[in-house]
C-alpha cells in the first residue's frame, strides 16, 4: 500500500503541474507510465498491480476529469525485486525472480526485468542475464500465464486483498493530501521516515525469526564461495580516466565555462532545464560537472537514520 500510494502521490504533483502549465488533461495523461516493484509474495503483489490500476482510473476520471479512456489507463513496467536477493545460496534467487516475475504477468504489466541470480554479489554474468531472459521468455511463451488478462480475477482471495490494498493505499493517499500533497510531505520526511519504518520493522521481524528468508535464516547450508562471478578489468577504469584527462585538455574551456554558467542561472529560474543541460553537452561537459551544477542550486538528499 506504501508502494502504490506513495508512487500515485507523485504522479497526481506531476498532473497538476502539467495542468497548471495549461496542458488539457487527455492531451498528455495517454503517454504517463509507471514503474513498479515485483516482491515475493505472489498474490498480495497481483492485488497491488489490479488496486493500481482500478485506483489510478478513478484519479484520472474524478480528481482530474479526464475523458479520453486511455487516459485512465494503467501502463506500467514492472522490474522484480533486487532488495530480495540473497548473498546466501545465491542459485535461489532465480526462483525468487521467476515467483515474481510471474506475479508481474497475472498483475498485468506491459513489460518486465527479472534480476539476475548473482546481483547480490556482482553485476550479473551474461550466463546469469540469459537464465533471467529465458525465465521471461518462459513465462511469455511456455507457462499459458500471458495468454489472458487478468486470469486471476474473480478468485475470492486476489479479490479481497485487491479491495483492502486499495481501500488502504486511498488512505495513505489522504494523508499525504493533508499534509499539502506530495512535495510538502516530501520535505517534511513523510515518505522517508515511513519506508525507513517499514525497512526496520522487515529486518527485526527476519531476526527473530517471524519472516523467513530461505537460506539466511532458515534452511540454512555450509557452501563454498559461489563461482564465476563477473570480474571488472580494473584497466578499464584507468582508460576511462584518461579519456576524461584528454577531453578537458583538448575541450574550449570558455565554451564550458559559459554552458555551466548558463545552466546554473536557467536551473536558478522556472525555465526548462533541457536545451542548458543540452549545450552543456555540446560543449563537451562531463556528467560530473553537469550534475556538479544541480548540487550547487538544489543541494544534496540528505539520507534520515529511523533505525
Amino acid at each position: 500500500m506504501q508502494e502504490v500510494a506513495f508512487t500515485f502521490a507523485n504522479a497526481i504533483a506531476y498532473v497538476e503541474a502539467a495542468i497548471g502549465a495549461g496542458l488539457p488533461v487527455d492531451d498528455f495523461a495517454p503517454r504517463v507510465s509507471f514503474f513498479f516493484v515485483a516482491q515475493n509474495n505472489l498474490f498480495e503483489e497481483v492485488a497491488k498491480f489490479r488496486a493500481a490500476r482500478r485506483m489510478w482510473a478513478k484519479i484520472m476520471k474524478e480528481r482530474f476529469g479526464a475523458q479520453d479512456p486511455r487516459s485512465m489507463m494503467l501502463r506500467f513496467h514492472a522490474q522484480t525485486a533486487g532488495v530480495t536477493l540473497t548473498a546466501q545460496q545465491p542459485d535461489i534467487n532465480l526462483i525468487r525472480c521467476t515467483v515474481q516475475a510471474l506475479a508481474a504477468v497475472l498483475g498485468g504489466s506491459q513489460s518486465l526485468h527479472v534480476n539476475s541470480r548473482d546481483e547480490a554479489l556482482a553485476l550479473p554474468t551474461e550466463e546469469s542475464a540469459q537464465l533471467s531472459l529465458r525465465t521471461q521468455q518462459i513465462l511469455a511463451f511456455e507457462s499459458g500465464a500471458a495468454d489472458v488478462v487478468d486470469p486471476l480475477g474473480g478468485s475470492y482471495y486476489v479479490e479481497s486483498l485487491t479491495n483492502q490494498l486499495e481501500d488502504a493505499a486511498f488512505k495513505y493517499l489522504e494523508r499525504i493530501e493533508e499534509m499539502g500533497g506530495a512535495v510538502d510531505a516530501i520535505e517534511q520526511g513523510f515518505q522517508m521516515r515511513e519506508i525507513g519504518e517499514s525497512a526496520y520493522q522487515h529486518r527485526r521481524e527476519v531476526e527473530a525469526g517471524e519472516r523467513t528468508i530461505v537460506g539466511v535464516n532458515q534452511y540454512v547450508t555450509d557452501e563454498p564461495p559461489f563461482e564465476g562471478l563477473l570480474q571488472l578489468d580494473p584497466e578499464a577504469a584507468q582508460q576511462q580516466i584518461q579519456r576524461v584527462q584528454r577531453l578537458r585538455k583538448e575541450r574550449d574551456d570558455s565554451q564550458v565555462q559559459a554552458a555551466l554558467k548558463r545552466l546554473n542561472v536557467v536551473a536558478q529560474g522556472s525555465d526548462n532545464t533541457v536545451p542548458a543541460i543540452l549545450e552543456c553537452v555540446e560543449s563537451y561537459c562531463t556528467l560530473g560537472e553537469i550534475s556538479q551544477v544541480f548540487r550547487d542550486v538544489f543541494g544534496e538528499q540528505e539520507q534520515m537514520a529511523s533505525f
